[in-house]
């Protein structure tokens, strides 16, 4: 189980560098999205946690999201909490409320003991056009273990 997890991270942050450098050539930092979920139980195949998030940029209020994480591959345990950060690349320097909706996709890595880490890289919103990178690596407490594929749901929040 070491050995898959150390493949994998290893695999995600292979990607992450090899996308965030043509993302950055391409797309403009534009400030940080932050998500925070409650229990998610992994069925083996996959699992669904929703999340609560906000986009944080310099000179602007904060845009709250809600968010959805769809996880298909290996995925067994149960998390009590999970917590992701991502620095957001857009295509330009002026977002507006609620630009960051849509759909994402990407891969995800991590495994939980008590307290746990995890890696992920998602791209998509409008057009493909937005690419959220790890700031660091996720943080999630209970008993778990992820690898695989998983896709984000953003829609405006309250």
């Amino acid at each position: 189980m070491r050995r898959l997890f150390a493949m994998l991270s290893a695999a995600t942050l292979l990607a992450s560098f090899a996308g965030g450098a043509q993302a950055q050539q391409l797309r403009i930092q534009v400030g940080t999205l932050e998500c925070r979920g409650g229990a998610s139980v992994g069925f083996i195949v996959g699992s669904v946690t929703n999340f609560g998030c906000v986009f944080r940029a310099p000179g602007r209020p904060d845009d709250l999201y809600v968010g959805t994480i769809d996880k298909v591959g290996v995925d067994l345990g149960i998390t009590e909490t999970t917590s992701i950060a991502w620095t957001v690349f857009a295509p330009t320097a002026q977002l507006g409320p609620g630009d960051l909706s849509g759909n994402y996709a990407g891969v995800d890595a991590s495994a939980t003991v008590g307290l746990g880490l995890g890696s992920n890289v998602m791209l998509g919103g409008s057009n493909n056009s937005f690419a959220l990178q790890p700031v660091s690596v996720q943080g999630q407490t209970g008993l778990s273990v992820a690898a695989g594929l998983q896709s984000l749901r953003l829609r405006p929040g309250r």
